[in-house]
């Protein structure tokens, strides 16, 4: 395999010991991000186990396949068992028409911002310094930022979507305090927007967290059509996978997780899966002390039958 990375994967034991690589022949990887998880897989599941990269963040990507495949020397055949695309696990059908593969023997969607989105402030996505609002994992794929977002849309829209995507119950206090503010100018930077939401809200507002981290996960979840993309995975998880075969989905949160929970469920209802995680795996205490990102992760998996 390529370099290592510092980038510390959610669950990785978990996510090995539930996708079973070991017998398994094609696994896909919606979210590759870094690839630690990847990596894990590939050690895991020795020469027969081939694995489909997708990432919306191309700069990602290239750190995947560093990580991956490594650097040839010229006229080195590419490594055969692992293909990287660039582009969103909304169309993962596609990719693997692309591959040549009908149906896989795993899937696995890490649903976190990447710890490179987060820490590089010039993405927009953290309000910890003071960057453009931005919040696009595909910079390259255009798309409105969400910097347009809080230009364009009203008062109204505004409260919807804080609320729609974040269980945000100050919505309208909320809204209303942005559309006063981009009276007098444009809402372009991180710590402008984290400063108006704490004015609007009080230093915490009855909250343990900042009062501007709901508000910036809706932005980020509505500039990249989160919730819809998952959507769109999770009704093709019984077509995609080959009978034995498991998707495991890890969530940041409760609206990913409640599409998650559904979804399997659903395949239970109608008898096209077996949920093999009654409750879902959490991280345990020495994990999010290494890895604080971690404390909210939720992991769920299935089986095809």
């Amino acid at each position: 395999m390529g370099t290592a990375s510092a980038h510390t994967p959610v669950l990785l034991d978990a996510v090995v010991e539930l996708l079973r690589p070991a017998s398994a022949r094609w696994i896909v990887d919606c979210t590759v991000g870094l690839g630690g998880h990847a990596e894990a897989l590939l050690e895991a599941g020795g020469d027969h186990l081939s694995l489909i990269g997708i990432d919306r963040d191309e700069a990602n990507l290239r750190r995947a396949a560093d990580r991956l495949i490594g650097t040839r020397a010229a006229g080195e055949p590419p490594a055969s068992r692992v293909r990287l695309f660039h582009g969103d696990f909304r169309n993962i059908r596609e990719v693997l028409q692309i591959v040549g593969v009908d149906r896989v023997d795993g899937i696995l969607a890490d649903l976190g911002v990447a710890s490179t989105q987060l820490d590089d402030a010039e993405r927009g996505f953290s309000f910890a310094a003071d960057a453009p609002l931005d919040m696009r994992m595909d910079p390259q794929g255009g798309g409105p930022t969400a910097a347009d977002l809080l230009a364009r849309l009203g008062e109204q829209q505004l409260a919807d979507l804080l609320y729609r995507y974040a269980d945000e119950r100050l919505s309208r206090r909320i809204a209303r305090a942005i559309v006063a503010a981009r009276a007098a100018g444009p809402i372009l930077r991180t710590r402008q927007l984290a400063d108006l939401v704490q004015r609007a809200v009080g230093p915490r507002g009855g909250r343990r967290i900042h009062p501007a981290t709901r508000t910036f996960q809706a932005l980020r979840i509505a500039v990249n059509d989160e919730l819809a993309a998952l959507d769109d995975l999770l009704a093709a998880l019984g077509d995609l996978l080959a009978p034995g075969g498991r998707a495991a989905v890890i969530s940041f949160h409760s609206l990913e997780d409640r599409r998650v929970k559904h979804a399997m469920a659903a395949m239970k209802s109608d008898q096209t899966g077996r949920i093999i995680t009654p409750r879902p795996v959490v991280p345990d205490d020495t994990e999010i002390r290494s890895n604080p990102r971690s404390r909210s992760a939720k992991l769920r998996c299935v089986e095809r039958l």
